[in-house]
């Protein structure tokens, strides 16, 4: 099993409240706070409090920070510099280096220039910094292995920014949820941060409903400020995926209808689909109204990629509606190895249930080039190629 968060985000998410939620989840907090230390950071101590927001308990984690350790003019290079020079482990300064990354790249969009360029303002000073690499240390601390996250609240009205106002979401923080669910809850006060939007936007799964879990704890992260008619928490669910043989995940299966389309076009529609994030895509034909037959076009997908996959339904094909759903699937891990034959090397799919091998399998586009180049039966290559891939993937292990 794997241990799984999911971050229920209801008044909307901020560094500060997801790296409370992981503390009030079970991150030991002095762990945290020493490991953190480990960054080329200095004038700041990370402090902890248990505050009431409406009805609810919550643990607020704050930065504080001496006035000379501000520093509002940071680049990419200066934070991925702090985070290499750290004594933080190697995948907690990865996956910090990615939000940055995401972080720039929205940055730059926005503003028509290239990562490199952007000038980091208030996600470059020190208390951002402590909490995004605080959001992803806190996860490794309770042993995360996926992140699931909910649909997020846009909020609204206007902000005091760096560039004048603005509208709420900022566009640097709108950028960033692209391609993830989000909801319109009536309150108009900045309610996803730049840095809560990119902390779960680059860790996490968009997923409309809680993944299925043994739940083992839940935390909740406190927000600064007190909303109207609403407490200001986000609250993580902690627990063991609950598994059937192989990894569990959530996936998105789309659908569309086709009646009035050139056979012609399906070969470069799939193709494309596949280059747009498809999982899988098949065709199955169907009889409509009025006995026309026509073609249900099925693609599988990651839920962030759904929107993507529309856009080339819409554009390849003739359809004029896209339906989609969600789905959990298992998938058992697997592996592309190449092994010595006696046709020569020819890679394989492996795949294992609870450690032991279940299929060897060699890659068809392989077996069929070999037995052109042979003037061989393709179906006596496979075969022959299946036959020894298990003995020879047997001898190895």
């Amino acid at each position: 099993m794997a241990r799984i968060a999911y971050f229920d985000c209801p008044s909307g998410a901020a560094g500060d409240m997801i790296m409370g939620a992981l503390v009030d989840a079970g991150a030991p907090f002095e762990a945290l706070r020493d490991a953190l230390h480990g960054l080329d950071l200095t004038g700041w101590d990370l402090v902890r409090h248990e505050v009431r927001r409406g009805d609810f308990r919550a643990t607020k984690v704050d930065v504080e920070i001496a006035a000379a350790a501000h520093h509002h003019h940071r680049t990419l290079g200066d934070i991925v510099a702090i985070l290499d020079g750290s004594r933080l482990p190697a995948p907690v300064t990865e996956r910090a280096r990615r939000i940055f990354e995401r972080l720039a790249d929205a940055e730059a969009r926005v503003h028509g220039t290239t990562r490199d360029r952007v000038q980091f303002h208030d996600v470059g000073a020190v208390d951002a910094i402590v909490d995004v690499t605080g959001g992803v240390l806190g996860l490794h601390l309770l042993g995360v292995e996926t992140v699931y996250v909910s649909p997020l609240p846009l909020g609204g009205g206007f902000a005091e920014g760096p560039h004048g106002r603005m509208p709420i979401p900022g566009p640097g923080t709108a950028e960033l949820l692209r391609g993830f669910p989000v909801i319109d809850t009536g309150v108009r006060v900045e309610l996803v941060t730049p840095t809560g939007a990119a902390i779960l936007t680059t860790l996490a799964r968009p997923a409309l409903r809680p993944p299925a879990m043994t739940l083992t704890a839940v935390g909740y992260g406190a927000g600064t400020r007190d909303l109207p008619g609403t407490p200001n928490v986000l609250r993580c669910f902690v627990g063991e995926s609950v598994e059937s043989g192989g990894a569990t995940e959530t996936i998105v299966q789309l659908e569309t209808t086709i009646d009035d389309m050139s056979p012609q076009l399906y070969e470069p529609l799939v193709d494309r689909l596949f280059e747009a994030g498809a999982l899988d895509v098949f065709l199955t034909p169907v009889v409509m109204k009025r006995s026309r037959p026509g073609t249900v076009l099925t693609a599988l997908c990651a839920p962030d990629r759904v929107g993507d996959l529309n856009r080339v339904l819409f554009e390849e094909s003739s359809t004029i509606g896209v339906r989609w759903s969600e789905w959990r699937r298992a998938a058992l891990p697997r592996e592309i190895v190449t092994l010595a034959t006696s046709y020569g090397p020819i890679p394989f799919k492996v795949s294992r249930l609870e450690g032991r091998v279940v299929t060897v399998t060699p890659e068809f586009a392989d077996v069929a080039r070999i037995a052109r180049e042979k003037a061989l039966p393709v179906r006596e290559v496979l075969d022959q190629a299946r036959a020894e891939g298990r003995r020879l993937f047997g001898d190895s292990r």
